[in-house]
């Protein structure tokens, strides 16, 4: 406390009062300059892995690997949910042994390789989907998919092409006999729905039937392992440690609105690209922008554990780039043994 005084004072005899504060001032300071860069930084990039895509849209996601039951898809969205709660407890433990900044390069690695299984997994589903048989189900057969009735190569149809069909929806009602056994186009209905679960049959119109899809649970729960510990509370306890203390409000608040302003943008925007690129192209571009985020995290981002305001200013006055783990000063150990 007596620190955080003595900071202010010093603030106010400098600058004469603890007046205003402008945008120019902010980026003309050096310090500050350079907090800004590493803490909208580090929020951006929590956002741009896409982790709100992973707990908006879990059970999207589920379906979309293969997962036909609205119910199941739900209650494994669930474990995601829990294990988001739980590692955000785990960095309680981790955040002052390990440090921020190794802890979020530890994240971002683990993002990387749980986006890439991810990927993996959708591009399995896509390119491996039960083939499409004409519609030879009595209750069905009034019901066959305009598209595919029409099309030159309709014996190449797959399960994936029967959904990109727009005109109307299609969806995808299995084998009975197997789901991975080719199954029968139809447009997607209410009607058509309840035929083919009379019929015993799984109703898709996500994602397609897959002998894998189960593995995209355990790339979601691997990848919420690695994020929430490190990239989920990281970005918001360095933005609370890294600008001086006149500028921390006014910071801490571009640092947040950056925040939601990613987030909207990612969210928004996930469901078209899946749309437009694929599931699996999405999840090879956030673990792409994961890549970068760790050449970021290294670069930009300076270890503020254990430091106090001053020695964390004069850190970001004397280095731009941070490509060494910070280490405390010895002059500075002392001090806290002193004080211990």
């Amino acid at each position: 406390m007596q620190a955080l005084h003595e900071s202010v004072e010093s603030e106010i005899k400098e600058t004469g009062s603890a007046g205003k504060i402008t945008y120019t001032e902010l980026w003309k300071t050096k310090t500050v300059r350079r907090g800004l860069i590493a803490g909208v930084g580090l929020q951006m990039f929590q956002q741009f892995v896409g982790i709100n895509t992973v707990m908006y849209y879990s059970p999207t996601i589920v379906q979309l690997a293969g997962i036909a039951s609205n119910q199941t898809a739900l209650l494994l969205s669930l474990v995601t949910s829990g294990l988001n709660a739980l590692g955000s407890v785990a960095s309680i433990y981790f955040i002052d042994r390990t440090g921020r900044r190794k802890l979020c390069v530890i994240s971002l690695a683990g993002v990387v390789i749980s986006l890439a299984l991810l990927s993996g997994i959708f591009y399995q589903t896509t390119t491996h989907s039960p083939k499409v048989t004409p519609t030879i189900t009595s209750h069905l057969k009034n019901y066959t998919c305009p598209d595919y009735s029409s099309a030159a190569n309709a014996n190449r149809w797959d399960c994936m092409k029967c959904l990109k069909a727009s005109s109307p929806e299609c969806g995808f009602c299995a084998s009975a006999t197997n789901k991975l056994l080719p199954g029968e186009c139809v447009i997607s209905n209410d009607t058509v729905k309840d035929v083919c679960h009379g019929e015993n049959r799984l109703w898709y119109t996500r994602g397609c039937p897959s002998k894998t899809g189960w593995l995209a649970l355990a790339g979601l729960a691997l990848y919420i392992i690695f994020f929430s510990p490190g990239m989920g509370t990281v970005p918001w306890i360095v933005n609370s440690e890294i600008y001086p203390l006149r500028y921390r409000g006014i910071c801490g608040g571009i640092a947040a609105t950056v925040n939601w302003t990613s987030n909207l943008i990612v969210a928004q925007s996930f469901l078209s690209l899946t749309k437009a690129i694929g599931t699996s192209f999405t999840f090879l571009m956030f673990g792409v922008i994961a890549v970068i985020g760790v050449c970021f995290v290294l670069i930009c981002v300076p270890e503020t554990k254990g430091l106090p305001i001053e020695e964390i200013e004069n850190m970001l006055q004397d280095r731009a780039i941070h490509l060494k783990f910070w280490k405390k000063s010895s002059a500075n150990l002392e001090k806290n043994v002193q004080i211990t």
